[in-house]
């Protein structure tokens, strides 16, 4: 169940981000929902997905907290 919920949130984050306030909005919710490992799971794809999308680099903030 927990792995399922890393990939919904991915599958969420893929799908918003022609938005950067919507995205930063749903990565924030997912923070607080997800587990820590599952956490620091997400920072390494989003580091990867995020390469190269600038307008995306500010959401790296949320995961600092």
């Amino acid at each position: 169940m927990a792995r399922a919920m890393l990939e919904y949130t991915k599958t969420v984050l893929q799908k918003v981000s022609f938005d950067t306030k919507l995205f930063c909005k749903e990565l924030e919710k997912a923070v607080t929902r997800l587990l820590p490992f599952e956490i620091e799971e997400l920072k390494l794809w989003l580091k990867q997905f995020i390469f190269d999308k600038p307008e995306l680099q500010q959401s790296l903030l949320y995961l600092k907290a």
